[in-house]
């Protein structure tokens, strides 16, 4: 079974057969968590740092590293019965995806918010493959919890 994870969006499983997905990383953030006594895992796909206002950020929580991080670990919690502590926590992404000098830093901006929200929550990194002018996508194995990492260049010049 797939489960596939668009911009904005998470998902979880505890399928043994299960792959969850993401695709095409730029400067949006992928947060995975794993839960080796449950079994477990779970993916968001963070594409901003915070809303820009409270309905936003409760209409599409998943979309925001503030509230999709929390919301990411509240449903694997609440969902499988784990601990927090017990997460093994991976991030992704987060690159330089703009031609030239970037002064907005989407992709660091999501990096510092994610890493903002799980240093709140106590948690810890585990592995990050992050920044750079690569886009990623993602195949996490429920079974296991890794994560394979596909990469492509993101051209840094317009034709």
């Amino acid at each position: 079974m797939e489960l596939i994870v668009g911009m904005g969006d998470y998902g979880l499983s505890d399928r043994r057969d299960a792959v969850i997905r993401t695709f095409a990383l730029g400067t949006c953030v992928a947060v995975t968590a794993y839960s080796p006594a449950q079994r477990a895992a779970g993916m968001v796909h963070v594409v901003l740092p915070f809303p820009l206002d409270s309905r936003d950020g409760a209409e599409r929580p998943a979309r925001f590293a503030s509230t999709g991080v929390p919301l990411l670990v509240g449903a694997m919690c609440t969902r499988y019965g784990c601990q927090p502590e017990e997460l093994t926590i991976q991030l992704y992404g987060g690159a330089d995806a703009m031609p030239g000098p970037d002064v907005y830093r989407v992709g660091q901006k999501n990096i510092d918010a994610v890493k903002r929200a799980l240093l709140g929550m106590g948690l810890t990194i585990h592995r990050a493959d992050l920044r750079g002018n690569l886009s990623r996508s993602l195949a996490m194995q429920v079974n296991t919890g890794s994560v394979a990492v596909f990469r492509q260049p993101i051209p840094t010049s317009r034709r």
